[in-house]
């Protein structure tokens, strides 16, 4: 079972009860799944790259990746339809909760100047994304192998029905916010 995990288990859930005021502990607010996005816009003149951005995106999550594609041409972008554009992953359970763990724990505060996490990352559903402009900041890359620097999207997914909920939620669970 993750570290994180089993906290969430015996201590968040009941703290988030009592100050949610909430009668069932089933009815705590908690995270489905983390999405990882890294666009590559080069990927559709050049195929290699997308070949060469896959190690460090499977190194980071510790699962395989879905390769998106373009849904139709733009002529604008010199975009043809169904060219490689970008990188997905779900994370779910013990991968999540170990992924999160490292998040919160390693990687953000290995960030260099790094003050918190804006409070601006909700979409007002409960969910939050957070932009990491270079794959660098996890410790499973190696920096030496990579050709060209490129950023991620993360996207918490949690089952709160609004942003408070879900920022008491990431709270306890670890996520360095912006003290205001």
């Amino acid at each position: 079972m993750s570290r994180l995990f089993e906290k969430y288990q015996k201590e968040i859930i009941p703290a988030l009860q009592e100050t949610l005021k909430l009668a069932n502990p089933l009815a705590v607010p908690k995270v489905i799944k983390v999405v990882i996005n890294q666009g590559i816009g080069e990927g559709a003149q050049d195929k290699g790259v997308v070949e060469k951005a896959m190690p460090d995106l499977m190194a980071i999550t510790g699962q395989k990746l879905s390769v998106r594609r373009a849904r139709q041409s733009i002529a604008g972008f010199k975009l043809s339809k169904g060219a490689p554009i970008g990188l997905m992953v779900t994370l779910r359970r013990k991968r999540m909760y170990d992924f999160l763990d490292k998040l919160f724990n390693l990687v953000l505060p290995g960030v260099r100047d790094f003050r918190g996490l804006p409070l601006s990352g909700f979409d007002g559903h409960g969910n939050y994304t957070i932009g990491i402009k270079e794959q660098l900041v996890f410790p499973e890359v190696k920096f030496t192998k990579v050709e060209k620097v490129k950023g991620l999207q993360i996207t918490i997914v949690t089952n709160a029905g609004n942003n408070d909920q879900a920022q008491k939620l990431l709270e306890f669970l670890g996520m360095p916010f912006k003290k205001s």
